[in-house]
Order: C-alpha cells, then sequence, then structure tokens
C-alpha cells in the first residue's frame, strides 16, 4: 500500500499509527484532517491521533494533492473520475467531492475539488473463515455479503477468494479495482493459483464475456447495486456458475429477491459476522445474536 502522495506532515503523523487499524483518512480543504481508526473518527496531528481540533493537521490545497496522487496523469484516471472516485495503486481508493461537470445526467469530470476520502485497503489473512466453513465447506454455494460502507466486505471477499481457488476456479470480476488491487503491471494481491482478473468495465459485460473466456467455477465481485449488476449475477447462475459478492442494500426483501444461498452481514471492525441462509434463518454459531435474530425476523 502506497501512501507517499500524502503531504510530508500527514504521511509522518500516519507512520505513527498501525496501519492495522486504519481504515480511512478524510481531507476537507482548510479544516481538520479526520481519521478512522480502531473503528472511530479522531483527528490527527504530528504524533497520531488527537482530540483537540486546534492541534490537527490541516490541508488546503485538496485540489493539488489530488493531481499529484494521479501519477499518472488526469487522462489515465478519466473513466474513474466521472464516478467521482478513483483507485489509486495499492487498492487505496480515493473519493472526491468538489464541482462535478455533468453531461447528459453523468458526470464528466470534477474540478475545484475541496475534500478527499481515502480508504485505505486491508489483507487480513484468515478473517472468512466463518463464512467459508458455513457456506463453502460442504458444497460451493452463492453468497452475499452485506453491511454498510466500511466494514470489511471487500477485505472478505479477498480473503474468500484466495481460499476458494485452492479447490476452484475462481474469476474475480474487479470492476473498481479494489479486490485484486492491481497496478499498471497485473500486480497486486495474492488471490491464489487458480484466480483470474478481469478489471474495469460494466458487470453485465464482464461476467457474459469472461464466463465465455475463462470457464470459471465460481465468479467474486463487489459492490453489487441496481437491476444491471443483479441481471449479471442471474445469468452466471443460470450458467452454473456460483458466485460470491457484496452490497450496501440491507433491506431483507430486497435482499431475499436476489439469487443467493446465503446472505453474511457484517457488525463492525473485528466483530462477529452473522450469517443467514436463503429465508432469514440464521445459520450455526451465528445463533448466540439473538438481537440479529430479532432485527431480521421477515
Amino acid at each position: 500500500m502506497n501512501l507517499n502522495f500524502l503531504p510530508e506532515g500527514l504521511l509522518g503523523a500516519i507512520k505513527c499509527l498501525n496501519l492495522n487499524y486504519l481504515t480511512e483518512i478524510r481531507i476537507r480543504r482548510g479544516q481538520p484532517v479526520i481519521i478512522e481508526y480502531r473503528g472511530e473518527y479522531e483527528y490527527i496531528d504530528s504524533c497520531g491521533t488527537c482530540k483537540n481540533a486546534d492541534r490537527a493537521i490541516r490541508i488546503y490545497d485538496v485540489d493539488g494533492l489530488l493531481k499529484y496522487a494521479l501519477s499518472d496523469g488526469l487522462y489515465a484516471y478519466a473513466e474513474q473520475l466521472k464516478n467521482s472516485f478513483v483507485t489509486l495503486d495499492g487498492g487505496v481508493r480515493m473519493g472526491i467531492a468538489g464541482e462535478y461537470i455533468t453531461s447528459g445526467g453523468k458526470i464528466s469530470a470534477v474540478k475545484h475539488v475541496t475534500s478527499l476520502n481515502i480508504r485505505i485497503p486491508h489483507d487480513i489473512r484468515g478473517c472468512a473463515e466463518k463464512i467459508y466453513r458455513l457456506t463453502q465447506e460442504s458444497k460451493l454455494s452463492s453468497i452475499m455479503i452485506f453491511s454498510p460502507p466500511g466494514l470489511g466486505k471487500t477485505t472478505m471477499l479477498r480473503e474468500l477468494a484466495r481460499k476458494l481457488s485452492v479447490n476452484y476456479n475462481v474469476l474475480v470480476v474487479d470492476e473498481r479495482n479494489e479486490i485484486a488491487a492491481a497496478d499498471c503491471d497485473g500486480d497486486g494481491y495474492d488471490l491464489g493459483e487458480r484466480c483470474d482478473v478481469v478489471r474495469g468495465g460494466d458487470k453485465l459485460t464482464a461476467f457474459s464475456s469472461a464466463i465465455r473466456a475463462m470457464k470459471p467455477q465460481v465468479i467474486i465481485t463487489d459492490e453489487l447495486y441496481g437491476e444491471t449488476d443483479l441481471s449479471a449475477v442471474k445469468y452466471a447462475c443460470d450458467c452454473g456458475i456460483k458466485v460470491c459478492a457484496s452490497t450496501h442494500v440491507s433491506d431483507t426483501a430486497k435482499l431475499k429477491a436476489m439469487p443467493f444461498e446465503y446472505f453474511c452481514r457484517l457488525t463492525g471492525i473485528g466483530k462477529e459476522v452473522v450469517v443467514y441462509d436463503k429465508n432469514f434463518n440464521i445459520v450455526g454459531d451465528s445463533g448466540s445474536h439473538d438481537g440479529d435474530r430479532r432485527a431480521f425476523i421477515v
């Protein structure tokens, strides 16, 4: 993971922290820099986290910081910028706020940048052990991992790809280049010896093309949303291919309508995963979560 694009003062402060617990850096022009650390939002000064906003680091040239971070040039990131984010080498994802220029109802460019939300990827071996044991150990199954943003869905998918590729041909459809986090040479996270990665493009096109080209047994993809993404999943399932995916959707009725055999809810960084079957009955040793059971009665 490369954070060397950060200003020297902020980068030095970040190096005082345990990066295993750093998940977000929020930069707003002229305002205190705020980080998410150990699941809590904190200010950061030259020595690390702090409680006092007056001591916190502030950055004023946010536009210049973005341009410096995009070392390959703005043109290389033009398509990503239309979605108001970019994924840098190492899987660092940077959300962008500023003046959106629109054309035909879609963002065509971003200028006068005022805020950046830098999300830090993690590679945690063993984090998906419970999900794998309850949903994949006896037979390959389609699963959906869901939670609000920032609770580790992509990290779980990365580890599932690694575990499943021991026995199956796995295809990672990495639309935002966050699961594999490959650089321009194709080097990224080690996802296992039987794993193929497709980057970029919409999911429906990527699914239909890569299924014919690569003949996967399971597809792993991130952040499903909308009918087009669901059509891609349905196409794969109709072809007899299992899909492991993630979503921010938490509405039970909407989830149950999706073609998945298990649903896995992340409850917080370092906290228990709750696994449900197709009818949202709690599976296995998730049964101790009585509050979760009550919350998902339908």
